[in-house]
């Protein structure tokens, strides 16, 4: 399997799962009128589809460790299910993320949640494997905290006319959080034990996790959906557009691409997991600037929002800098 040796690459990894976990939400906008429930079995065909296509392209390059099915073959059953309760959890998490930004928007769900999830994951995966400067790794998670209130309370200005659903959304934001930041070390600590599987099998066997525990709770969640509209048929996933199957889809590789990219990061030896991870869950500024630059969500906000905003990122860019240079000094 292909494994980067220096830490340039694997920084260059970190930014494309930034990258790439910030940005697989779009999709939902490019489908306007279909339901993310609905959405999201596309959302889970394409993490699938992505996870085999990078395990049988950069899972069977390089020199290093197993080849892709043969690292398959070779990971034990207690890292197979360390890995699919990683993508249980994460499925959870997800689910709700996506209904938040159905309620909030990509400006407000993302920071709030993935903020969360970032400090949750970060010192958990770092009791696991303590690597990297202590002071620049928490201060930068500090600087992150002080992002999320910014931009929770921009989002109060901004939703003066709608408190009952800005609050709905920023609860779902924030219960995400604590679950996005529990998959990690579940997928960390697989890729540790005996008979571990590379990055590249253990994504396979997180999306499998994933999926299995789609079909009830996302099923769960059609029949009782918490942005307060009415049920979602399963009927009205097979009249959707192509269009929006091959969006939802896309997202989910998008998705997927970045957990490669930062799966295969956190392996290399002067990085480690609560790097790599704290690195791609800036996520959040990359789907914060597509929100407030591209899709316009705080277009009619006041301008004391928007002076806010940019406090947000100042501490965003900030904090992730000071992540960035952990391993290094």
């Amino acid at each position: 399997m292909y494994q980067p040796e220096t830490y340039g690459l694997a920084l260059l990894f970190m930014i494309g799962s930034m990258l790439c976990w910030g940005s697989w939400a779009n999709s939902m906008k490019l489908c306007p009128g279909y339901r993310f429930q609905l959405l999201y079995w596309d959302y889970v065909i394409g993490l699938i589809i992505g996870a085999v296509l990078w395990g049988v392209t950069l899972g069977n390059a390089g020199n290093v460790g197993l080849k892709f099915f043969a690292d398959i073959a070779h990971t034990s059953s207690h890292a197979i299910l360390l890995a699919m309760i990683g993508g249980a959890i994460f499925n959870v998490a997800n689910l709700l993320l996506v209904a938040a930004i159905d309620i909030a928007g990509l400006a407000v769900a993302f920071p709030v949640g993935i903020g969360l999830a970032l400090i949750v994951g970060a010192i958990s995966t770092y009791v696991i494997s303590p690597k990297g400067n202590p002071l620049l790794l928490f201060g930068g998670i500090t600087l992150v905290i002080g992002a999320i209130v910014f931009d929770a309370i921009a989002y109060r200005l901004r939703e003066t006319e709608h408190a009952a659903m800005s609050k709905r959304g920023i609860i779902i934001s924030l219960i995400s959080g604590l679950l996005m930041g529990s998959f990690y070390p579940f997928v960390s600590k697989s890729m540790t034990i005996e008979g571990a599987p590379g990055p590249y099998a253990a994504l396979f066997f997180f999306a499998i996790g994933v999926a299995i525990c789609a079909i009830p709770v996302n099923y769960f969640f059609m029949r009782f959906p918490l942005d307060g509209r009415g049920p979602a048929a399963m009927g009205s996933y097979f009249k959707a557009k192509g269009s929006w199957h091959f969006w939802g889809a896309v997202g989910g590789g998008i998705w997927g691409t970045g957990a490669m990219a930062n799966f295969v990061a956190s392996q290399a030896h002067i990085v480690g997991p609560t790097v790599s991870y704290s690195i791609g869950q800036g996520a959040t500024m990359i789907s914060a600037c597509w929100g407030v630059f591209v899709w316009h969500e705080f277009s009619a906000a006041p301008a004391r929002a928007k002076t806010i905003l940019t406090w947000m990122f100042i501490f965003f860019v900030c904090g992730l800098t000071a992540v960035a240079c952990a391993p290094i000094f």
